[in-house]
């Protein structure tokens, strides 16, 4: 009996370790928004139906380490756009719905 009860205790044991596998985020471009903080869609800036208020999409970008974000707009496609400086440089960069950010050299 006690055999019986270490096997079925052993393969619970396996069975919820393997159970929980890290999962690892998508990095298709039509990737819904969802939490993945640490993760950048190599698509991005993905266009999308985008609920970032100009405010929301101002604190994103400056967590991110931009400072001075002006002039910042949302596009047709659902991307804000705007200017910010970093490291002392100029750069335009994109916010989009999936919480992507993205520079380009001024």
């Amino acid at each position: 009996m006690k055999r019986i009860v270490l096997a079925l205790a052993a393969m619970t044991l396996i069975t919820t370790a393997s159970a929980q596998d890290a999962t690892k985020p998508s990095t298709d471009a039509q990737t819904p928004a969802v939490a993945t903080p640490d993760t950048q869609n190599p698509a991005a800036p993905v266009a999308g139906e985008n609920s970032f208020t100009e405010g929301q999409a101002k604190e994103r970008i400056e967590a991110k380490g931009y400072t001075d974000v002006t002039a910042l707009t949302k596009g047709e496609d659902g991307i804000w756009t705007g200017t910010a400086m970093k490291s002392g440089k100029p750069f335009e960069v994109k916010l989009d719905f999936q919480g992507n950010i993205t520079e380009a050299a001024k």
